[in-house]
């Protein structure tokens, strides 16, 4: 019996971070997919992922400035998504949290998608992502009230394309059900727990890392840092935050802020701190799970996907407000509980989100939900 053609639907292909890590697996458990994204923007050095494959793209990819500023033109990607062509396939696998899942598909074929999130600034972060962008009054406000009104509308009326739901955590799941009324099943990301290993050697300063975007809350991380002078931080990253973290950074001497850093030099100081601090409220997060594959515990916010990937008092601890204050006590009482954790313990959780365990459940679900 011939294999069935397979397509795997991305939003976009400009770097290699969360939903790309999880794309590329998928790619590893059916290599013969083609590859179809709204924009196709990769480096060289990073097309190693999609096996250096082709990608099939929309009209996006060619409108001027997209390479750079491909988000502005989100007002046209439910319409560009739509245009591409998946009808010669079997199974349709769309990786999603914008526009992807709105791909259409034919009765006669398999969409599953797997659900990093709906889309989180026109649902759950609606008023925060306006006020965080200056949109939440004048006329700008107006119109981009307006097209987010669009875009739920339109991404209510996409579910219906989709058979399966897979989300990315029980708190995802939780969202799928309530905003698209549909139940999900849940498989955990991979997480690449074996390029983190365990380090039980821990020094003195705590450690985040992170894209500088606001809902990540770095900032408040290093505003608690700065009014814990006898406590160190380290933290490596990138992105439209950056020159914010900088200068918040520069006003404490106990705060080392080295930007961006090739993954050697993240790994190391994952594996080397004595916690790893994390802040947001994340669908998933994976970066807590390197830490614990470090044997590193982590101080995270206690909401979202911290509460399925960090146990309280044995692989981490929480703290229940996005607060300078709260960060504060969290470290705090840390400190007093450190000697508490272990690094071997804390691993072999981690241990659990491992890849091979990825690829052996979305197999396993696509071919049982796959009739020829």
């Amino acid at each position: 019996m011939s294999q069935p053609k397979v397509a795997i639907v991305h939003e976009w292909f400009v770097d290699h971070s969360g939903s790309e890590k999880v794309l590329e697996q998928i790619l590893n458990v059916f290599p013969q997919a083609d590859l179809f994204a709204v924009v196709a923007f990769l480096p060289e050095d990073l097309k190693y992922y999609i096996h250096h494959k082709s990608v099939t793209t929309t009209f996006i990819q060619k409108l001027p400035f997209a390479k750079k500023h491909y988000r502005n033109y989100l007002p046209l990607m439910p319409f560009a998504v739509e245009q591409l062509d998946v009808s010669a396939y079997d199974i349709v696998i769309s990786n999603s949290h914008a526009v992807s899942k709105g791909v259409i598909t034919k009765n006669s074929q398999l969409h599953i998608c797997y659900c990093h999130s709906p889309i989180r600034y026109a649902w759950d972060l609606y008023h925060q992502y306006l006020k965080e962008s200056g949109l939440d009054r004048g006329i700008k406000g107006l119109f981009a009230r307006l097209f987010l009104h669009y875009i739920r509308q339109w991404d209510l009326s996409t579910v219906n394309r989709i058979d399966y739901f897979i989300a990315n955590s029980n708190y995802i799941a939780q969202r799928i059900g309530k905003v698209y009324k549909r139940k999900a099943t849940v498989i955990y990301p991979p997480v690449d727990t074996q390029s983190f290993n365990l380090f039980t050697q821990k020094e003195d300063f705590y450690f985040t890392a992170s894209r500088f975007v606001p809902y990540k809350k770095i900032d408040l991380i290093v505003k608690a840092f700065v009014k814990l002078p006898d406590k160190h931080l380290v933290i490596i990253g990138d992105g439209p935050d950056f020159r914010k973290v900088e200068l918040l950074a520069a006003q404490s001497p106990n705060i080392s802020f080295l930007g961006f850093q090739p993954f050697d030099v993240l790994k190391s100081h994952m594996q080397r701190a004595k916690a790893f601090v994390f802040a947001a409220d994340e669908d998933f997060g994976i970066m807590p799970v390197e830490a614990q594959a470090c044997g590193t515990p982590v101080i995270a916010f206690g909401r979202g996907g911290s509460l399925e990937t960090v146990v309280d008092g044995e692989t981490g601890i929480f703290f229940q407000e996005q607060s300078v204050d709260a960060i504060m006590q969290a470290v705090q009482q840390f400190e007093q509980m450190a000697h508490q954790f272990d690094p071997v313990q804390i691993q072999a959780h981690a241990e659990k989100f491992g890849v091979a365990r990825f690829r052996k459940e979305i197999q396993c679900f696509i071919e049982s939900h796959f009739q020829r």
